[in-house]
């Protein structure tokens, strides 16, 4: 009797494997084909979310968009008069700064040339100079001190209303964007509801997205009315800050020219 060696069994081991991969890999590779389409689909689902904004815009009616336009708009408009408010009055600091100059002059006239001529303080001291020239005829009968603090205060109030401009828009927004949010909910909800009554499911599932989708209008007036409250409130300050600077220069301004008239 002869022995097996072993290099026999190792060789025959070796086609046994030979046999059992050749006989695998079609399965493996069939398989693979038919998972690769179950795979794309679920990737693809991923990244489609069917609760999103998404969903939301191509899901809603011509009022839930007119909602959304309309807070689309507010929001831009909050946003664009925050950031030109702060320019300018960036600009009125710099020009209170720069208009301390105007007491170092001569002269009145002297003093105003030297002002910018987009500058609240050179309208301020335009205004003094009219109203000194245009106190004559019924005019004059006025006393000249009351005359000039009346001319000096006109150019307050129009420099003030001038500062105040876009801050009611900022109010407005502030106070309605969240009803608007808030309509935009309950016409979605409405319309979820009615959508779930007519199909008869009221499983989870099936409520989940629309009333979710309605709540996102909430969200977004939200969204839309917090920046502008704070825009407003941020503002405000500001402008008092520079108004308070510009009421200065008027009253010195008045107390200069009323001194250089009975000189």
């Amino acid at each position: 009797m002869g022995m097996v060696s072993s290099k026999s069994v190792f060789l025959g081991f070796q086609l046994a494997l030979g046999v059992l991969a050749a006989c695998a890999l079609p399965a493996v590779a069939q398989t693979v084909a038919a998972s690769a389409p179950t795979v794309a689909a679920t990737v693809a689902e991923a990244n489609t979310n069917p609760y999103g904004l998404e969903a939301l815009w191509s899901g809603s009616d011509l009022v839930a968009k007119t909602v959304l336009i309309l807070l689309l708009i507010m929001s831009a408009g909050s946003w664009y008069i925050l950031v030109v408010k702060l320019l300018e009055q960036a600009k009125m600091a710099k020009q209170a700064r720069a208009a301390q100059a105007f007491w170092s002059a001569k002269t009145v006239a002297e003093g105003t040339q030297a002002l910018e001529s987009d500058s609240p303080f050179r309208f301020l001291a335009d205004a003094a100079s009219n109203a000194i020239q245009k106190h004559d005829g019924l005019m004059g009968h006025i006393p000249v001190n009351d005359w000039l603090a009346m001319g000096i205060q006109r150019a307050v109030d129009r420099i003030n209303s001038n500062a105040q401009g876009g801050l009611a828009f900022l109010a407005t927004v502030g106070s309605i964007s969240p009803f608007v949010g808030l309509f935009g909910t309950v016409w979605g909800i409405y319309h979820a509801l009615t959508a779930i009554g007519i199909s008869g499911q009221a499983s989870i599932d099936k409520v989940a997205g629309p009333v979710g989708e309605a709540l996102i209008m909430t969200a977004i007036g939200l969204a839309v009315a917090v920046p502008a409250v704070l825009a407003y409130n941020w503002l405000v300050r500001r402008n008092k800050a520079v108004m308070d600077e510009v009421r200065a220069f008027g009253s010195d301004l008045h107390a200069v020219v009323l001194g250089t008239i009975k000189a």
